[in-house]
């Protein structure tokens, strides 16, 4: 039986068969990527030595210096968000790095060690990451990457919501749930861009804090005050033109309360449950209310790069201008070795603004 080698792959021949064996251990590129065997607490998730991705046509492969949370991340490795079908099962929706390989057929004028962030359905905790090429935009100078890893999924969901869905206008009211998250430090600054007047919830005086040095117009305590009352305090009884929501089922009789009259009441997740109870539809109806519901992570590859274009053409010069009029609020980085703890610090509520994870040490991270 003759014996034919090439690299990386071992083919074992007969005249009425072929066999072929690969042989990774020995011949892929490895990196370190954090894996969930069993899902479960943050203590489930794993640092080990897994092959590096191979970017296919049409992708870059990103060497990656950070990444940062989302709630989804918590939800995935729970074993309650798992990736669309055909992408990474490693945890990760954003990151930030430079440019190591690029695949065959790539359009964009991208260079090795270019500094660019990226939008992803996941895979990013870890040290390389291959993203489609319309997911990448490049890093402002003056943002470090810890900084850049804290906007693609943050500040691009709060895009999408606020211009793509809810097509906010000037001069509108947009209540905004958990205003000190990293979508709602990233949906108060652009509300603010827009022209729109926002106002935020938030659960501690803390947070509203930061949320109004950010240009939220007011702020409520959901654990001491009635929001719907502030908003109808704040609005002369008029309500929020636009409500982008967080929290879902127990606060919907509060939410229709604040929505204005043909108002837009934007669902993208349900921390405070998902059953409603109730006359929903009657109270909504009355306000002639529309409820909007979106998600990120499963659109179209086309939807995304449609998203990323109309970010990086209106919004991602505001992060490098002069006067530098928007900033991504980081709250606090872990090490890749640390993701357990830093799982733990958003699990308990105790963030504002994003958490970052350090691929490669601060020490060593560039302008």
């Amino acid at each position: 039986m003759p014996l034919i080698l090439q690299t990386g792959t071992f083919f074992l021949r007969k005249s009425y068969n072929t066999t072929w064996f690969r042989s990774c251990s020995s011949f892929a590129k490895m990196m370190q990527a954090v894996c969930v065997d069993v899902p479960g607490g943050p203590e489930n998730l794993v640092l080990r030595s897994i092959p590096r991705p191979k970017p296919k046509d049409g992708e870059v492969l990103i060497k990656v210096h950070a990444a940062a949370l989302n709630r989804a991340d918590l939800l995935q490795r729970r074993g309650l968000y798992p990736p669309p079908a055909g992408e990474s099962d490693i945890i990760g929706l954003e990151v930030a790095g430079t440019v190591d390989t690029l695949g065959q057929r790539v359009k964009g004028n991208w260079k090795p060690d270019a500094r660019v962030m990226a939008l992803l359905c996941g895979g990013g905790y870890a040290e390389y990451v291959s993203v489609p090429e319309e997911l990448l935009m490049p890093v402002p100078d003056n943002l470090t990457f810890s900084q850049a890893a804290a906007i693609p999924e943050a500040w691009l969901t709060a895009f999408q919501l606020l211009v793509f869905i809810a097509q906010v206008k000037e001069g509108e009211v947009v209540l905004v749930h958990a205003g000190a998250s990293g979508v709602g430090t990233a949906a108060v600054q652009l509300a603010r861009l827009f022209g729109a007047v926002p106002v935020v919830t938030a659960g501690s005086q803390e947070k509203l804090r930061l949320a109004e040095k950010l240009g939220a117009a007011a702020g409520y305590n959901y654990k001491e005050e009635s929001f719907a009352q502030g908003v109808h305090d704040f609005t002369g009884g008029k309500g929020a033109n636009v409500i982008l929501d967080c929290i879902g089922g127990c606060n919907w009789e509060k939410n229709v309360s604040s929505l204005a009259v043909d108002g837009r009441w934007v669902l993208y997740g349900t921390m405070g449950g998902r059953a409603v109870e109730g006359e929903l539809l009657g109270k909504l109806l009355s306000k002639r209310g529309h409820l909007l519901c979106s998600l990120l992570r499963s659109r179209s590859l086309q939807y995304k790069a449609d998203l990323v274009k109309a970010f990086a053409d209106r919004v991602l010069p505001c992060f490098s201008d002069q006067a530098a009029t928007l900033r991504p609020v980081i709250d606090s980085t872990f090490r890749l070795g640390d993701i357990a703890e830093a799982h733990r610090h958003m699990e308990a509520n105790r963030n504002m603004g994003k958490i970052v994870i350090t691929v490669t040490p601060q020490s060593k991270e560039t302008h």
